[in-house]
């Protein structure tokens, strides 16, 4: 019983992964190398585009992993970005552009996917009265028209 006990309190006593704390100094240390050494901290594997250098000196004591690893990107006018376990490092600009790029990508690829073409016919609804209510739920470049002879909506998706 005392054994459980123990091992409750000791877990209890870690850390939470979020909340890892380091401690770095450095003097016009490069920046690979801080970041290598925080992202291992952190149990992530660094990636840096070719046009990152920067030095910088910091002393950091008892500092959140998270935090510190901003500090010292934005110090050197950085940016990461994490996809699983793999940091990539590249300029602030650069990953700026880049999402731009892919936004730009996704935008043109839902424009340019095929439209369809669907044909409900209601029974106990008007289709003029449904169709104004519809069209607000439906996504940006969808569409909903009635015809109300055949009390049928036409939805363009």
């Amino acid at each position: 019983m005392w054994v459980a006990l123990l091992g409750l309190a000791l877990l209890r006593a870690l850390p939470v992964p979020d909340e890892t704390r380091v401690s770095l100094e450095a003097k016009d240390g490069d920046v690979k190398s801080v970041v290598s050494l925080l992202a291992e901290a952190g149990g992530v594997q660094p990636v840096f585009d070719p046009d990152v250098s920067c030095r910088l000196t910091l002393a950091l004591k008892e500092a959140q992993l998270q935090r510190a690893l901003e500090s010292v990107l934005r110090a050197c006018a950085l940016g990461a970005e994490q996809d699983g376990k793999v940091l990539r490092v590249a300029r602030v600009g650069q990953l700026e552009q880049e999402a731009r790029q892919r936004r730009a990508l996704k935008e043109e690829q839902e424009k340019s996917r095929p439209r369809e073409l669907t044909l409900e016919r209601l029974s106990y609804a008007r289709a003029q009265e449904l169709a104004p209510l519809l069209k607000k739920l439906l996504p940006a470049g969808s569409d909903v028209v009635f015809d109300a002879r055949t009390n049928t909506l036409i939805i363009i998706d």
